[in-house]
């Protein structure tokens, strides 16, 4: 198992890419502690974590909260020991989804507070916990969730692409500051990715907006919450113990290329030069 002796937490577990994160790190041999804000939804994952053989408990937690972030961190380490892997997964996905989050022009500065609590304060203070484990065990990974949105701007989500472009450079900062204590640190960059949540499946329903989404990867498949899973398993295992400081993209292509228009260019060249 990859992750065998290694204590996990996870935050905003119950859903999307942190539901099936938590499912897949426990079927790897690490004790996790997920947290979210859904009893019901976090009963389902426990349940799940059972059917695979692993161990983990959920921990009811709003990431705005500093004191219940810090306490999901204490009982991870309560329940199993020094907390060794730590992802920052959980967003304010009420406001980031409602529209609230609008131009800056129009920007409710409470959903500004809330969008920056959730995703950078909460992972600040999840990690200002889980730091002293890991130093203790001399051993941590921070795996920080990101967006390819920090990077490559989307319309109207000033506050979610402010959180997150500084969650990027706080990977560089922690990934400096504690690398001689063993603590890496490490982004992984999400695209475009199937959650299977409600809106996904309404988005994916229609087929321009599916097609729009098609064009805009290189893979021949939209990415699902395991791939991005799949990454974080890499970044948590002794795998990548040479690894820290790092933004791993995880798009299916998508950024590594400008949007152009469907045009045939080696046509057009041709066009363009003289022929004999």
């Amino acid at each position: 198992m990859r992750l065998k002796d290694k204590v996990a937490v996870i935050t905003g577990g119950t859903k999307g890419i942190g539901r099936v994160t938590a499912i897949m790190m426990a079927q790897q041999g690490a004790k996790v502690v997920f947290t979210g804000r859904s009893i019901d939804a976090a009963a389902e994952v426990e349940e799940r974590i059972r059917e695979v053989g692993g161990t983990g408990i959920f921990v009811r937690a709003d990431n705005k909260i500093e004191a219940e972030v810090a306490a999901a961190v204490h009982k991870a380490a309560e329940l199993y020991g020094p907390v060794t892997v730590l992802m920052n997964n959980a967003i304010a996905s009420d406001d980031v989804g409602s529209g609230g989050d609008s131009h800056v022009h129009e920007l409710d500065t409470r959903v500004l507070d809330e969008i920056m609590k959730a995703a950078l304060y909460g992972t600040i203070w999840a990690s200002k916990a889980a730091i002293p484990y890991m130093k203790q065990a001399g051993r941590g990974s921070i795996i920080n969730i990101s967006a390819s949105s920090s990077v490559g701007a989307i319309p109207a989500r000033p506050s979610y692409q402010a959180s997150k472009g500084a969650i990027n450079s706080l990977t560089r900062q922690m990934a400096f500051d504690y690398g001689k204590d063993g603590i890496r640190v490490n982004t992984i960059v999400v695209g475009f990715t199937n959650t299977n949540s409600d809106n996904f499946k309404k988005m994916l329903a229609d087929p321009e907006i599916r097609g729009a989404f098609e064009k805009l990867v290189l893979t021949p498949y939209l990415g699902e919450s395991s791939d991005i899973a799949n990454g974080a398993i890499y970044l948590a295992s002794d795998e990548s113990k040479y690894v820290t400081g790092t933004m791993l993209t995880i798009d299916g292509g998508a950024l590594c290329h400008q949007a152009q228009p469907q045009l045939d260019f080696l046509s057009l060249r041709a066009r363009a030069v003289p022929q004999d």
